[in-house]
């Protein structure tokens, strides 16, 4: 059994007090002034088992939206998460693209600087070339150097003449070597120099096509990004729309209670008086707890009475009964001799059953079944300890069969295990 606002708990205790009066749960006559109140009480039990309807219905609206709410959350973290990522993706995409316009400006400065040097070796060659023309010139106008030499060496009168003809021979010659080695090194020079120019265009080339497809990296990048974070803003959008939906329900909820609560204080004292009155002629039982109720099905307990987290509210509530896990179909046990109260379909707590038990230490002890699948006592009868009273279920408010177990003093839920 979920918990639920202590205020619905409360209210839902009073309609017990009142059907207990109502049903002579007391076994006490009730005078003629008195039938008016049975009546007033009677149509305030209808009253309030039909607000337990609206209230479970507005419940359901409130777990609808809280759980709106929860998925927008989570889908807004979600988003973000992907914003986050998709940005962080888009900035090491941007220093990549810094690091590559900057090894793309290096590259076209190492092509510039390459093509300033072919064109140096270009004009160099130009000045090799005019230099052998004018080298070559000079040397022919005076005929063929082979033939000129050949002859100077036949016209030698003597040794030192020859070996003086012959070293002009050799100077002659190798002005016109060092002629051609020059243009021949400026050649070299300029294919070394055009190779550079080409190897910087490639590179160019290679960074521009790498750059250009970056390019579509980061376009990619940047839509993805946007998109995000439409995303993100149409999510804290619809976040802030399920917010207002969910305040929207639980101040239903909230406004529902807080009229039951009126009109159960007005009813409760009338009822305590009449309780009281009734104590004054029978007095009940005064002793020792332990052992006055017998267990109400044989399941174990699977969750204490206790305080916890309301799983909507989010509030420190009281979980008012024990719950026992049992098996569907499983019989249901008269805790104590006593008269059935009544018995009704509320939409949280299911199949329920009040069995009055008699006076207890000068409270008003009831026993309250819930979730049954069915019962098989009506209300007014007279039950024995141990009769079977029903069989466990899982109608209202429940996630499988058990048996929620409640005890009431005066209309307060206390702890069911002190009476086993």
């Amino acid at each position: 059994m979920r918990l639920f606002p202590r205020t619905a708990r409360r209210r839902l205790a009073a309609a017990t007090i009142a059907c207990s009066v109502a049903v002579g749960a007391l076994t006490v006559p009730l005078a003629g002034a008195e039938e008016d109140l049975k009546d007033q009480q009677k149509q305030v039990q209808k009253d309030l088992e039909h607000a337990a309807d609206d209230l479970e219905h507005s419940s359901a609206r409130v777990r609808k939206a809280t759980g709106r709410l929860d998925a927008a959350v989570a889908q807004l973290r979600e988003a973000k998460s992907e914003l986050a990522d998709a940005r962080t993706r888009l900035g090491a995409a941007q220093r990549l693209d810094q690091r590559m316009q900057a090894k793309l400006e290096a590259a076209e400065e190492r092509l510039e600087t390459a093509r300033a040097a072919l064109a140096d070796g270009q004009e160099d060659l130009e000045v090799q070339r005019g230099r052998v023309t004018d080298t070559i010139t000079s040397i022919y106008q005076q005929g063929d150097p082979q033939l000129l030499a050949f002859a100077s060496i036949l016209d030698a009168q003597t040794p030192e003449d020859l070996t003086r003809r012959m070293a002009a021979q050799d100077a002659m010659v190798g002005r016109e070597t060092r002629a051609y080695d020059g243009l021949h090194a400026a050649e070299v020079l300029l294919q070394v120099r055009e190779n550079n120019v080409e190897a910087a265009t490639n590179e160019v080339a290679d960074q521009r096509r790498d750059a250009a497809e970056h390019l579509k990296t980061m376009r990619a990048l940047h839509q993805e990004t946007r998109e995000a974070t439409v995303k993100v803003r149409g999510l804290v959008a619809g976040r802030r729309t399920a917010q207002q939906a969910a305040a929207r329900a639980r101040a239903q909820d909230q406004a529902v209670l807080e009229r039951l609560q009126a009109k159960e204080r007005r009813i409760k004292q009338r009822i305590l008086e009449q309780a009281r009155r009734a104590k004054a002629k029978h007095r009940g039982y005064r002793g020792a707890t332990d052992g006055l109720l017998m267990r109400p099905t044989a399941g174990p307990v699977t969750s204490p009475y206790g305080y916890r987290e309301h799983p909507i509210y989010h509030y420190w509530g009281l979980h008012d009964g024990t719950d026992f896990g049992a098996a569907c179909g499983s019989p249901l046990y008269a805790v104590s001799s006593g008269t059935v109260m009544t018995r009704y379909y509320s939409s949280v707590y299911g199949n329920r059953l009040y069995l009055n038990v008699g006076q207890v230490n000068g409270k008003l002890i009831t026993a309250v079944y819930n979730h049954a699948t069915r019962y098989v006592v009506s209300p007014g009868q007279q039950v024995e300890r141990g009769q079977v009273v029903g069989y466990v279920g899982s109608t209202g408010w429940s996630t499988g069969c058990h048996l929620h177990f409640t005890v009431l003093a005066n209309g307060s839920s206390t702890n069911p295990m002190p009476f086993f």
